[in-house]
């Protein structure tokens, strides 16, 4: 198993390989960054000196001062209060990349729990125990990481080894004890942008797989049209300078080097569709996009995003209030990202639409081995129609949101949890388009008239796909063919053109 040690902090790919199953250790500098603020804390309740969720409420509560005999009930009520999130469970690999962000942000130094806590979040990714989170309720954060550290005080429920238990039993299964909560740790385990900077982790992992294999699979439906290569020139795409249509020009034409189904229409049209002609634009931007993306969320794992954060030394401690909690770069970034992907699968279903349509794709109606006997791909068009149009209105961004929580005092809200969820459920939709694309081009190059090679670069994306199905010909549920597609887009690297 890989183990990926913590010094100063993470990178998002780091959080997603934690996600993935990958062990997380601590240095010795974030160690002692995690001890020294839980000091200053303790000085500070020592002192009596006013601090936001230490010795006072929380949200429009904020001026409401908690006594030194209440502050541990505090903690624990913030936690039973906030772990009020409805709807379906996040997978394991969700919530693991959420404990992992969280424990990136302690280990700034500038939170203030004890390094017992942490201890407790690396155990419960050390024996993928994996706490019950509703995936719904949160309106920037709070709601995940409460019913998180529900699991470490002995309340809510987790799922160790296949089997779901309560918090207590759970922690007893792994060897500890369920925590008591000191001053301010409870809200530091409820507080900051740890939910949607995981949850965008696993995302970017899954948006940068997709990105391989867009490309790879538009080369198979641009191989099978007989595309018209000039338009993927080198000097041609460098007249809009773009890393990301650089990036994209020369994989297509790697990929598509030495194709004989290509060289045999070469010169055939003056140009070709765009939705087949513009694929180093909409796909460079979203890797462009995707690039824009990444550092955001780099950046946010390099913040401390506490509210209030610790500094000083516990003879001189300081604390202040701000608003780092709330994260409108990083909802903005994301929703970005999620009109990006929404474009290039909508610009795939276009695709497939021409792969499917006898009037332009000069192939048997529908890539049927006996059209009228048999519909072939004629309804997985309108599936990926289907999809393609619910992302477009996902594409509907989720940092203007808004709203007003917490009696006025909490009236601005940029939703990044929300437009994470929005992101992942796009590459939901994304992934199976592209599934689509590649079975309807694997299909296009099976039915093709011609007996002239495909490239080398497109030959092994064709193969990939074979290896796990047969040529299609009406003879069982679509359905099952189109999962199986989305597996493999989802569970392996797209294959190289070498």
């Amino acid at each position: 198993m890989r183990t990926i040690t913590l010094e100063k902090t993470l990178d998002w790919r780091a959080i997603a390989a934690i996600a993935g199953g990958a062990r997380l250790e601590l240095g010795a500098g974030a160690w002692e960054r995690i001890d020294h603020a839980a000091r200053i804390v303790a000085a500070l309740v020592d002192r009596g000196i006013r601090a936001y969720g230490v010795n006072t409420g929380v949200g429009a509560l904020a001026d409401t001062v908690v006594d030194r005999a209440s502050q541990r009930r505090l903690s624990r009520n913030i936690l039973m209060s906030h772990a009020c999130g409805v709807g379906p469970l996040l997978p394991p690999r969700e919530v693991r990349a959420i404990i992992a962000a969280q424990i990136n942000n302690f280990t700034h130094g500038h939170s203030g729990i004890r390094p017992e806590i942490v201890r407790a979040l690396l155990a419960l990714l050390d024996h993928d125990c994996i706490p019950d989170v509703p995936s719904k309720g949160s309106a920037g954060y709070l709601t995940h990481m409460a019913h998180i550290a529900l699991v470490l005080i002995g309340e809510g429920t987790a799922h160790l080894a296949g089997r779901q238990m309560g918090g207590t039993e759970a922690l007893a299964a792994i060897g500890l004890q369920p925590l008591v909560l000191e001053a301010k740790e409870g809200l530091s385990l409820v507080n900051g942008t740890s939910c949607s900077t995981g949850l965008a982790c696993v995302a970017l992992s899954r948006a940068e797989r997709l990105l391989e294999w867009a490309d790879a699979i538009a080369a198979l439906t641009l191989e099978a049209f007989g595309a018209q290569m000039p338009a993927f020139g080198e000097d041609v795409l460098a007249l809009r300078p773009s890393k990301g249509i650089e990036t994209v020009g020369s994989a297509l034409r790697k990929r598509l080097e030495g194709s004989g189904l290509v060289a045999a229409d070469a010169g055939a049209r003056t140009q070709d569709a765009l939705s087949l002609r513009a694929i180093p634009h909409a796909h460079g931007a979203a890797r462009d996009g995707f690039d824009f993306a990444a550092k955001t969320v780099d950046r946010e794992l390099a913040s401390v995003t506490d509210n209030p954060a610790v500094a000083g030394t516990p003879e001189e401690p300081l604390v202040w209030s701000e608003a780092h909690a709330v994260a409108p770069a990083l909802a903005q970034a994301l929703d970005m990202l999620v009109v990006a992907i929404a474009q290039i699968s909508g610009m795939s279903e276009r695709r497939i639409d021409r792969l499917v349509n006898p009037l332009v794709s000069r192939l048997p109606a529908f890539l049927a081995d006996d059209p009228g006997a048999g519909s072939g791909f004629m309804i997985a068009q309108y599936t990926a129609a289907a999809l393609s149009n619910e992302n477009r209105r996902l594409g509907a961004p989720a940092s203007l949101d808004g709203g007003v929580t917490s009696a006025l005092q909490e009236d601005f809200l940029a939703h990044p949890t929300a437009a994470a969820n929005k992101l992942l459920a796009v590459l939901d939709n994304a992934e199976q388009i592209f599934a689509i694309e590649l079975l309807a081009a694997a299909q296009a190059q099976d039915l093709h008239p011609g007996k002239v090679s495909r490239a080398k670069g497109t030959d092994v994306v064709y193969r990939a796909l074979r290896d796990i199905l047969p040529r299609y010909a009406d003879d069982r549920p679509l359905a099952k063919d189109m999962a199986a597609a989305r597996d493999l887009l989802a569970a392996s690297a797209a294959p190289g053109a070498d």
